[in-house]
């Protein structure tokens, strides 16, 4: 049964048309993964199903079981509160609950007469249950885990929402939501601003999450990991394809083919009418203007049918190119360690770099990833330790801050700038590779998204034409169609990288080796990203083991020996048990054949009851007894 079901859905603002013609359906339970390129329309059908924006044309209908949850309408508002208190507001029904069942007990205690005693019980009674069946029992601790599980540290729970950063208010809104019992979960970029650790809690959540969910990603890994169908949205309207993202980039590429394949060959079919219709009108016979018609009639019912397939989205395609090639020892960093002054950050990291490798960098939001970058760019001075940087490297670096674009300057400029020599015509041509054509070019950098002014930090990237580029969250702010474009520039990339980054995707593509980044060093790990999570799930497998309490083997087989002797003891009792029933139940039957006792009815009758008693008890006797023998056997064997 659907849960929503989405009919003929139409938006517009003004004369620009958003969302044509919109139809699907979320069952229960469903995991829908909503894809498509910046600016296709995915929030803005977001927003109209939440009733945000009202539809032209169209409707959209929830059932009546259906309790939907979007992180918008779990603003923070009370900056007083901490952040506990404020996902606690979830569960004010339960506090309430929990408030009225402290005064009846206190009530009660007071002894009132015994007519309202029985009320104020039954009262409690039914309230108590209402309050274990909503979860009231737990909803403190799970509101506690969830807030670690999305990265925040104890004392950042308890800190007012005010002084909550605002990546930390997202996380905020995003365990209300998640708290907040909606069985359709309307997730908008749900792992922004998560790291690694607390998007994979998230994807546990999800994944023993009982209700069904739709999620707008472009965690390409996240959506593999928790979806099993996908809504692409492309030319205002939507497609949909079963399976996760992996699975539908394969079924989009079998529909695309297909559909190239009937476009081509009824052009070829109407091609071929056409020469015939030309052959008859060069005979000039009045039959052969019958069948120009016909032939004319099956080009018009072809002409019908046939449908272009729609060009992919623009996007951007470019390549990264060294200007030189760079010494073998790209990085040498021993023993640093960063503290800011107060407790060290991070202590003890070795690096080494060699020329062509790919290396990522992963590790907990806050474990000093982009100031670790920052002491390799000679930005930051360590405390301690050594870095050295090899003979003919040439360094670029992306910045996820965005803070090396000059806001005042129009695009054209901040590219042109840097690069002096180019002509007008040479920058213009790089600025449309990055999608930046005609009047774009001189938008105010100030203006522009956090996806363009990415771009833009991209192209000064590639025409530095470095060899050794540090790139740190270099994803962020793109879209997918963009993230696949970045991420065959990379692999096609001549020269050596290091790149921080949470796109588990990427890293799982690229990497040669990972650093994963702690207070007490950095971990290499000689893979991909699903190498480093086999080797830390062992690790943790081992540890958990060695954690487990020892067995004490004597004590274990004097348990064993004593469970022996009871079950031996316990067989010989029925065995005993069983002689003395058959013995009863002989003298009975014994009994029966006196001719006295068979003369007199009720005599009889109660003899005749005590045997069938017997029997009985012999059965379930008998039962029990191989029951108990089987049991004896299999310790006996495990024992030997």
């Amino acid at each position: 049964m659907a849960i929503l079901t989405v009919n003929n859905l139409s938006l517009s603002f003004g004369e620009e048309s958003i969302l044509e013609n919109i139809s699907f359906e979320i069952q229960k339970a469903e995991r829908v993964g909503l894809v498509g390129v910046n600016g296709s329309g995915k929030t803005s059908l977001f927003k109209t199903l939440t009733g945000e924006y009202t539809p032209d044309t169209g409707s959209v209908t929830f059932s009546k079981e259906t309790v939907p949850g979007y992180m918008e309408q779990h603003v923070c508002r009370d900056f007083e509160k901490t952040a506990y208190e404020e996902v606690m507001t979830v569960f004010a029904g339960l506090l309430a609950m929990e408030r009225e069942l402290e005064e009846l007990a206190l009530r009660l205690s007071q002894n009132p007469p015994q007519k309202e005693t029985e009320a104020l019980i039954l009262r409690q009674a039914e309230l108590n249950d209402r309050f274990v069946d909503g979860g009231g029992l737990t909803c403190r601790s799970r509101a506690r885990s969830t807030l670690t599980g999305l990265g925040f540290a104890p004392e950042q729970i308890e800190n007012k929402v005010g002084v909550l950063s605002g990546g930390q208010k997202a996380k905020l809104q995003l365990a209300k939501m998640l708290l907040g019992g909606a069985n359709l979960l309307l997730l908008d970029e749900p792992t922004n601003h998560l790291d690694i650790n607390a998007v994979e809690w998230l994807e546990g959540f999800l994944l023993g999450y009982a209700g069904a969910y739709i999620v707008i990603s472009h965690d390409r890994y996240f959506l593999d990991k928790v979806t099993n169908r996908t809504l692409e949205m492309q030319g205002k309207t939507v497609d949909s394809y079963k399976g996760n993202y992996s699975r539908y980039l394969e079924l989009r590429a079998e529909k695309r083919l297909a559909m190239e394949r009937v476009y081509e060959n009824t052009k070829k079919e109407i091609t071929r009418i056409e020469g015939i219709i030309e052959q008859q009108r060069r005979w000039n016979q009045e039959r052969n203007y019958v069948t120009i018609a016909s032939k004319q009639k099956a080009i018009d019912r072809l002409e019908a049918t046939l449908e272009k397939p729609e060009d992919d989205p623009e996007s951007i395609r470019f390549q990264f190119r060294a200007s030189r090639r760079s010494g073998d020892d790209v990085l040498t960093a021993g023993d640093l360690s960063l503290s800011f002054g107060g407790a060290p950050i991070f202590r003890h990291v070795d690096l080494e770099i060699k020329r062509g490798q790919k290396i990522f960098l992963i590790g907990p939001n806050g474990c000093g990833k982009t100031s670790l970058f920052k002491i390799l760019l000679d930005q930051y001075q360590a405390d301690s330790g050594f870095v050295r940087i090899g003979a003919g490297v040439d360094l670029g670096y992306y910045e996820q801050s965005q803070l090396s674009l000059h806001d005042e300057k129009e695009v054209i400029d901040e590219i042109w700038d840097l690069h002096p020599r180019m002509t007008q015509t040479e920058v213009r041509n790089a600025l449309a590779v990055f999608l930046f054509k005609g009047e774009d070019v001189f938008k105010p950098v100030g203006a522009l998204s956090g996806g363009e002014r990415a771009r833009i930090l991209l192209l000064k990237l590639m025409l530095s034409r470095a060899n050794f580029l540090l790139l740190d969250e270099p994803t962020n702010h793109l879209d997918i169609g963009s993230c696949e474009a970045l991420e065959d520039a990379l692999s096609g990339y001549d020269g050596t990288l290091f790149v921080v980054s949470h796109d588990r995707y990427l890293i799982n593509k690229l990497a040669d080796k990972v650093y994963v980044l702690s207070p007490e060093g950095a971990k290499l790990y000689h893979g991909n990203y699903d190498y480093y999570l086999e080797q830390r799930e062992a690790r943790e497998a081992i540890e958990e083991k060695k954690a487990a309490p020892k067995v004490n083997l004597y004590k274990q087989r004097k348990e064993r020996d004593a469970e022996l002797r009871r079950r031996r003891a316990a067989l010989k009792r029925l065995e005993q048990e069983i002689e003395e029933n058959d013995q009863a139940l002989a003298g009975l039957e014994e009994k029966l054949a006196d001719p006295a006792v068979a003369a007199d009815y009720e005599a009889v009758t109660e003899v005749s009851g005590q045997i069938a008693e017997l029997r009985e008890r012999s059965e379930l006797l008998l039962l029990r007894w191989t029951e108990l023998s089987e049991e004896l056997e299999r310790s006996e064997t495990d024992e030997g």
